[in-house]
């Protein structure tokens, strides 16, 4: 019986020294909010965000009382959702570029010719890098083509207001991924052919 009291008495003073403002992240805005630009990109730091935007992008949407801007009509909150997918796929394509910029490769060096196959390995990986940030830059088009809808014109969400320039600015074409996207491979492929050209 002394040996009961003491576990119960050991499990309340472990409860009460536990930490009681731990949540679960469950909402697309918590899953954002743990996305993080470090001060050295490393690709185990760019991996760690594309995580946390992928959770993000399955994420459900949190009450408008919680969301990143002032929501006070059912308009503003359309407006602000289309927004955020488009940002969150905006970002994914910027971590994708980052992540494959490690991989590629920007001349094929004579003096590489020894690792001409892991050479062309670390090309492939860039590629497909590159072609997976394609995939999210069409999933951004998709989202500000929505979020520039008529409707929204005249309603600003203050708080977000970068959000709504990075709309605007790809349905302008100032804002454009697919043509640095394509530059990336272009040039990708020049120095794949020149390691190919390469005697083994």
């Amino acid at each position: 019986m002394r040996q009961i009291k003491i576990t119960l008495l050991s499990v309340l003073l472990f409860s009460i020294a536990a930490p009681a403002d731990a949540y679960r992240v469950t909402f697309k805005e918590q899953f954002y909010r743990l996305f993080h630009r470090q001060l050295v990109e490393a690709p185990n730091n760019i991996m760690e965000n594309i995580f946390w935007l992928e959770m993000a992008l399955r994420a459900d949407f949190a009450n408008p009382l919680h969301a990143l801007a002032r929501i006070e009509t059912e308009t503003e909150w359309e407006k602000y959702k289309n927004l955020f997918n488009m940002h969150l796929n905006l970002k994914m394509v910027e971590q994708y570029l980052l992540l494959g910029n490690m991989w590629n490769k920007r001349r094929a060096y004579f003096f590489n010719a020894p690792w001409r196959r892991q050479n062309l390995e670390s090309l492939d990986i860039a590629e497909n890098l590159f072609r997976t940030a394609l995939y999210y830059w069409e999933a951004a088009k998709y989202w500000a083509e929505r979020a520039n809808d008529r409707r929204f014109r005249f309603i600003n969400l203050e708080r977000v207001q970068f959000w709504e320039d990075s709309a605007r600015r790809i349905e302008t074409g100032r804002l454009n991924y697919e043509r640095t996207i394509n530059r990336h491979l272009a040039s990708l492929q020049r120095v794949r052919e020149a390691f190919l050209a390469m005697p083994e």
